[in-house]
């Protein structure tokens, strides 16, 4: 039997549909799996040992190009892809991204059965016409991980025990180590990993509560790293020109499987709402999350070890990637969280977490 999976990304997307992925396999143990997925988040399903084989869509590349003039290299590209997409005629296609770009992948594989949800999720874009099997829809407000559940059930295939398994090598192990080492973080030093950044403005916590936050678990001899990616700098700059103690940055220097090597590490990961966010979930580490527009309920991180905070306002959670509240301060709900807080949350966690546990 082969059985694809379409889910293209994000980063926390594609990780809460590793669940399925599982269910997938334990249901179907001699089936050949195959996930289509972007290339910004390939390396959290390349290697995975659940899949036969990963399909990595250079969408944002092929974009690059087309913006830049090279047109016969997007286009031939392209077309050596949906090639490889259809080299294999597909059992059973799930989509479980539900938009029109996982659609138009739906669309061009060859398959028999093309099952997703149907009419009246939200966001859809009108995705459920390349189905052929549509499951009906589901409430919104569970969490992202078992409405991709549900969506199995739907076609007949069980819930299996919850399994992420990023693949994580002993080379990455080693990198992130080496990392750590060079910015003086040691083997048996208690560490706390921060993830400042975040896609929409309105879930980014103010830099001074950052740098407070990262002064005072440092004052406590817990050694605090930033983390971020390439394009994170300027944010991350502004939080170091108001720290007093250490500064310890790794934005930009590690892949998403040395950074979830780095997270493994950690005793306490402290994130918004984002990407990071689940990825230390995923490979077992406490997360307290800092929650405001968006809802946790729906894309929190998952699992009885995790803390969310957040503030009770009225008008969170408001889904909007700009604050259009006149009730409040302007982004109320993320300024409202306190450093004492936050900081009282992380030492909970740092003293109930042994130091490089195995997860």
């Amino acid at each position: 039997m082969n059985i694809l999976i379409v889910k293209t990304s994000a980063i926390g997307d594609v990780i809460h549909t590793l669940p399925s992925l599982w269910s997938l396999r334990a249901h179907f143990p001699e089936a050949q799996i195959t996930w289509l997925v972007e290339e910004s988040a390939a390396d959290l399903v390349i290697g995975h040992p659940a899949l036969n084989r990963v399909l990595v869509a250079r969408r944002k590349t092929w974009l690059k190009d087309l913006r830049a003039g090279r047109f016969s290299r997007a286009l031939s590209g392209f077309l050596r892809f949906v090639h490889e997409l259809r080299d294999t005629r597909y059992d059973l296609v799930i989509d479980f991204q539900g938009l029109l770009k996982s659609a138009m992948w739906v669309v061009l594989a060859r398959g028999i059965r093309k099952a997703g949800f149907g009419q009246g999720m939200e966001h859809a874009e009108y995705s459920y016409l390349a189905l052929n099997e549509r499951i009906p829809a589901v409430d919104m407000d569970q969490h992202a991980i078992d409405r991709s559940l549900l969506l199995l059930k739907g076609i007949g295939v069980p819930a299996a025990d919850l399994r992420y398994e990023i693949p994580l090598s002993a080379q990455h192990e080693s990198e992130a180590a080496a990392l750590l080492r060079a910015c003086g973080v040691r083997e048996n030093d208690r560490l706390v990993a921060m993830n400042p950044v975040a896609r929409w403005p309105t879930k980014l916590w103010e830099a001074r509560s950052f740098a407070a936050l990262a002064d005072r678990l440092e004052g406590e001899g817990i050694c605090v790293v930033f983390t971020g990616g390439p394009q994170d700098g300027p944010a991350l700059d502004e939080i170091g020109r108001f720290i007093t103690r250490r500064h310890r940055r790794l934005d930009g220097k590690t892949s998403l499987n040395q950074l979830a090597a780095l997270y493994r590490r950690a005793q306490v990961v402290v994130t918004t709402d984002s990407g990071p966010m689940h990825l230390a979930a995923a490979v077992g580490t406490p997360v307290v999350a800092l929650f405001g527009p968006t809802a946790p309920w729906r894309t929190g991180p998952y699992g009885p070890r995790q803390v969310v905070l957040r503030a009770d306002l009225s008008c969170s959670p408001c889904f909007k990637k700009q604050c259009l509240t006149t009730a409040y301060e302007e982004r109320a709900c993320m300024k409202r969280l306190t450093v004492d807080q936050v900081a009282r949350a992380v030492m909970e966690k740092v003293a109930a977490a042994p130091l490089n546990a195995s997860r």
